[in-house]
């Protein structure tokens, strides 16, 4: 029987019955085509910002000396772009801020997934998730006005009323839901046979969360944890609120004083139409240390990419 005869068959499939209506596979390519266009602005929109930033940061670099980068603080209208004073700040208050919303962000999690009953998971996640929206600007007042007179200057009375401290407190009050939620979910995910495996053997519940389910979830944990962490860098209102480092500050490691992180200051020195005026690179000042604090992020994220794809692995 030749192909022209089967063809003609009803029953009979041939290779125009699996090519699809035509005007479907138009519809396909044309949201592909967007999707890609989508795709390809926003790798076209990062690599613009990206090059601004290094190019003015270049800019800085030829109008000073280096030295003025190792000097006695950051005043930056006065030509003082101490740089360990950003970092010695920005690294204090994202270490006390993970300190806090780790532990209680993965105890969280791990309740919600291990111990709560469906009933309260339903009730108490959502209401994690909702804290995750509160706006930085209210979590840095309430730094200010609650936690500094109400709790820090309790406990230690010689702090000053605005502190590091008190800003990586916001902070991290401000990171536990990421902590908790994107935790929850990985500690969720873990299939059940892991689970009843262990309860196999006669472990107990304690050591199959400890010793099995948070293992096997390790790669959604330390993703939370660089969520939480690039959040709690780059977070600017709770710092400049509740650290008092605005306009410069001289080098410090004192929690319990004012204090300047990176943020704080760019958001201090672009504040208002005569902020940058002083000395000639205070402007260009502001695209260096934006572009320090990229480079920061982006090696974290970097570092714990490669991490997770490891461990993700191995279980």
């Amino acid at each position: 029987m030749d192909d022209s005869s089967s063809s003609s068959m009803p029953g009979v499939l041939t290779v125009t019955d699996f090519i699809g209506d035509r005007r479907r596979l138009r519809q396909d390519k044309t949201v592909r085509g967007l999707f890609l266009g989508a795709s390809v602005l926003s790798l076209g929109i990062s690599a613009l910002i990206v090059i601004s930033l290094a190019g003015e940061a270049l800019t800085f670099l030829r109008q000073i000396e280096l030295s003025q980068l190792t000097d006695i603080g950051w005043f930056p209208r006065r030509g003082m772009f101490d740089v360990p004073t950003l970092l010695a700040g920005t690294f204090l208050v994202t270490g006390l801020a993970m300190f806090v919303a780790i532990p209680l962000g993965l105890g969280s999690a791990v309740y919600l997934s291990e111990y709560a009953s469906p009933r309260v998971r339903t009730v108490v996640k959502p209401a994690l998730e909702v804290l995750a929206g509160i706006p930085s600007v209210v979590l840095g007042f309430f730094a200010f006005t609650v936690l500094t007179p109400g709790l820090i200057q309790r406990i230690w009375s010689d702090a000053g009323a605005f502190s590091l401290l008190s800003a990586a407190l916001g902070i991290g009050l401000l990171a536990i839901p990421l902590v908790a939620s994107v935790s929850e979910d990985a500690l969720h995910s873990v299939p059940d046979s892991l689970r009843e495996a262990s309860y196999g053997i006669g472990a107990s519940k304690f050591t199959t969360v400890t010793r099995v389910v948070i293992p096997a979830a390790v790669s959604g944990i330390v993703g939370s944890c660089i969520v939480a962490g690039s959040r709690a860098l780059g977070e600017t209102m709770v710092v400049a609120l509740a650290a008092g480092g605005s306009g410069g500050h001289l080098f410090t490691t004192d929690v319990f004083n004012s204090g300047l992180t990176m943020t704080a200051a760019m958001a201090s020195l672009a504040t208002g139409t005569d902020a940058v005026k002083g000395s000639a690179a205070a402007f260009q000042s502001l695209f260096f240390v934006g572009f320090l604090l990229f480079v920061m992020t982006f090696v974290v994220n970097l570092i714990a990419d490669r991490f997770v794809r490891r461990v993700r692995q191995r279980y």
